[in-house]
Order: C-alpha cells, then sequence, then structure tokens
C-alpha cells in the first residue's frame, strides 16, 4: 500500500492520498488554521458554480454518477434555505471525486483537480502554491522511478555478458558464421524470455505491433529483476552443459518462485 505524503502550501501542511483513481489532497488540512475550518468547506460546497463544476468532473470521470439527481439539487442551490455537505453529495449523486475519511488521517479528501479548484476559494496565491508543490512531489517520484529502471536495465544488461560470455564458451562451435552466431544468440535469449514472459521476442513484437521499443521496454521492474537473475543463472546452467529443454523448465519454475516473492516484496513496493 502506498504511504501518504505531505504538501507543505505556505508552510501548511496538506495530506496526499495516492490511490488507484488518482492523488487525493485533504481540503480539511487546507482550512486547519482557519477560525472556522469545516464551514467554510460547507459554504464552498453549497455554492451553485462549485456544484456546477463538481457536477461537470463527475459526468466526466465517473459513469455512475447520478444526473438526475444533481438536477434536483441544482434547483435549490443559491437559495438560502440550501445546505449541503459531503457526505449528502455522495450519497445522493454517487459520486467519487470527493471522499470523506475517518481515523488518523481523517476529514475531507477531493481528487487533485477538485482540491485545485478548492484551493482557488481560499486564494489564488494559496492554489499556485499547492500545484507548484505538488508538481514538485510528482517531479522528485519520477526521478526516483526513473533511477531505479536504469540501474535495474543496468544491471540486467551487465549479467547479459555474462550470459552471453557462455554461450559463445559452451555452445557454440568454432567456425561458425556471425550469422549462425547471432541466431544461437537469439535462440539462448528466448529460452529466458520464454522461462519469463511465456512467448519469445517475434511472438511478442507480433502481438504489440502498435507499440513502440522492445518487450523490455514494456517490462515491469519485478520482471526486469528477475530477467537479470536469469541470466545468471542460465549461464551457470550452461557450463554443466545441461540440455536447454531441462533448463527452460527450471529457469521457469525459477521466475515463477521469484515473481511470488517480490509481488508481496515491501521493500520493492516503496519504490514503485
Amino acid at each position: 500500500m502506498t504511504k501518504n505524503k505531505t504538501l507543505m502550501v505556505k508552510n501548511v501542511p496538506v495530506t496526499l492520498i495516492p490511490l488507484a483513481e488518482g492523488d487525493f489532497i485533504s481540503l480539511t488540512d487546507m482550512v486547519h488554521e482557519s477560525e472556522n475550518g469545516s464551514s467554510v468547506i460547507d459554504n464552498w460546497l453549497r455554492n451553485k458554480n462549485t456544484l456546477e463544476f463538481l457536477s461537470v468532473w463527475e459526468e466526466i470521470y465517473n459513469p455512475a454518477f447520478n444526473s438526475l439527481e444533481f438536477e434536483e439539487i441544482k434547483k435549490n442551490a443559491g437559495f438560502n434555505r440550501f445546505t449541503m455537505s459531503v457526505k449528502q453529495w455522495l450519497t445522493r449523486t454517487n459520486a467519487i471525486g470527493l471522499m470523506a475519511k475517518a481515523g488518523r488521517y481523517g476529514g475531507t479528501y477531493a481528487h487533485k483537480d477538485i482540491a485545485f479548484e478548492f484551493a482557488s476559494w481560499i486564494s489564488p496565491k494559496f492554489k499556485l502554491y499547492l500545484i507548484k508543490e505538488f508538481q514538485r512531489l510528482k517531479d522528485e517520484e519520477i526521478l526516483a522511478k526513473s533511477l531505479e529502471w536504469n540501474l535495474t536495465r543496468s544491471l540486467s544488461k551487465l549479467n547479459y555478458r555474462i550470459h552471453t560470455d557462455a554461450i559463445t564458451e559452451n555452445i557454440i562451435p568454432q567456425a561458425l558464421t556471425q550469422q549462425q552466431s547471432v541466431f544461437i544468440y537469439a535462440s539462448e535469449a528466448d529460452v529466458l524470455n520464454v522461462a519469463l514472459f511465456g512467448i519469445t521476442a517475434k511472438q511478442w513484437c507480433d502481438q504489440n505491433n502498435t507499440k513502440q521499443g522492445n518487450m523490455l521496454d514494456h517490462a515491469s521492474i519485478e520482471q526486469l529483476i528477475i530477467l537479470s537473475n536469469l541470466e545468471s543463472i542460465n549461464a551457470e546452467l550452461i557450463r554443466q552443459s545441461i540440455p536447454q529443454s531441462e533448463r527452460l523448465l527450471a529457469l521457469n519454475n525459477t521466475a515463477i518462485h521469484q515473481m511470488r516473492s517480490l509481488l508481496g516484496n515491501s521493500a520493492l513496493l516503496k519504490i514503485k
């Protein structure tokens, strides 16, 4: 599970919760230091322009949004007697852009698009600082993932040299042409591909002819780590003169075992 983040906006700590549906930002934190923090959110929510914005967002991203119920809400919006809470909005319209959360990090949360709109209600300056801090956080996350990805790819390439050296020493007979050698290299590379991905490089290209790059460019971090390990293992199996068919089965079993281990590895989850 991805940990919550904290955005420091003009010395105000604002909680961000990364979810599968997107990043949700605490509106409660934004107004925590205000004298009437909760009423700021209530007043914003009962505003007709706010409701119009929320409805448009929901219609774009939420197929289950209850538009008919929203029309009923809209009829009463603007009158002094009109009230609207987060709970009412969620219950009546089946909205997903707002979230009421209990517990340690409790309060009202909104999808980042809506949170930025709420920040405008506080002040344009606060909104700009919030967007700036949010972008800084995202830039740091992208950089961290990029460094980890490049490190894993580099490790895979280094281990591949060990793998190809073993092929040269133990499989490729002397006096073969360069073309024949390349063919054998490709064959051994596909042993790894089939063991890990279930298909050869050519089969992947045929099935993904609209994608740019090769199968490694679209591999997950877990797959790249396992591929790096399989290259070293296969090199050792080759030196032991184990037939290719037996190596394929052994490598496949190893790939399955390692994938199960990596999918539950908390240290790996932190860098994803």
